[in-house]
């Protein structure tokens, strides 16, 4: 097998779904033995003698929570497994009878408004925390 080159297996990663990304990561970490998880730094206990607290960051990841289906169930599953990509319909159908529930986790503010909208225009009650 030829040797990829770092650009061409970020090219590969950028074609795959989450969950194949997901996957990937997974067999990767059973395979070498290793863990993908990002060390935890440790945050100071307070602000410094004399500091003013740091200002607050702005948010940069969202998440999207199926507060209600409302009226139109049907259409809001349907919303949900477009949002939410390589979701089935009974995985959506359930997703959609358990909220309130997170459709998506750690999103973009972009791509959690546009969730966020569609959802809306197909009847749901959505928040995004």
């Amino acid at each position: 097998m030829a040797k990829m080159s770092t650009e061409e297996l970020l090219d590969a990663f950028k074609e795959m779904t989450l969950l194949e990304l997901s996957d990937f990561v997974k067999q990767f970490e059973e395979t070498f033995e290793v863990t993908a998880a990002a060390p935890v730094a440790v945050a100071a206990a307070g602000p410094v003698a004399g500091g003013e607290a740091p200002a607050a960051e702005e948010q940069d990841e969202f998440d999207v929570v199926l507060e209600a289906a409302g009226d139109k169930k049907i259409q809001v599953i349907k919303v949900v497994r477009e949002v939410v990509s390589g979701l089935g319909l009974k995985e959506a159908k359930e997703l959609v009878e358990s909220a309130p529930k997170p459709v998506l986790e750690k999103v973009a503010k972009e791509a959690a408004e546009a969730a966020k909208e569609k959802l809306e225009g197909a009847g749901a009650t959505v928040s995004l925390k």
